[in-house]
């Protein structure tokens, strides 16, 4: 075995089909590309969305809504869903997660007063509603605001 002997594994290469060189080549005279048209000429070639300058479907839709490129999502916990803690117990991230309470943080946890807490926790969150922050001292619990 020497060099002049390699060839290339048996389907690992191709021959590229060399357009418009004539009758014999297969694809001669108009090389594959039909005969006259914008898509014939050279440089023809028609934009996404173009529709033959009808008024395009994009511009003919209206505009609906804004979405914000700044916009926060962020986990939400209500009261009624702290009940199931145990009295004195500090609740924060981590606790959420491990109760099934939150699946992704995203932007951070806010806890909202929907429903009523009879126990005293330590809610650590990153945001409060003023609802929950009023029920939750009233409960005589503390709350400790996270930062990030």
């Amino acid at each position: 075995m020497d060099l002049s002997n390699l060839k290339p594994a048996i389907g690992s290469t191709k021959k590229r089909k060399r357009i418009g060189r004539g009758a014999g080549s297969g694809t001669g005279k108009t090389a594959g590309k039909g005969h006259k048209g914008q898509k014939a000429r050279s440089g023809g070639s028609i934009k996404p969305g173009f529709e033959g300058g009808q008024m395009p479907l994009q511009r003919r839709l209206p505009k609906r809504g804004f979405r914000s490129l700044n916009k926060k999502v962020y986990a939400l916990v209500n009261l009624r869903d702290l009940d199931l803690f145990d009295a004195g117990t500090v609740v924060d991230l981590e606790a959420f997660g491990l109760a099934g309470l939150i699946n992704t943080i995203g932007d951070g946890v806010k806890v909202l007063g929907d429903g009523d807490l009879s126990k005293a926790l330590t809610v650590k969150a990153h945001k409060f509603s003023k609802a929950a922050q009023q029920k939750i001292e009233s409960a005589g619990g503390k709350i400790e605001v996270l930062e990030g």
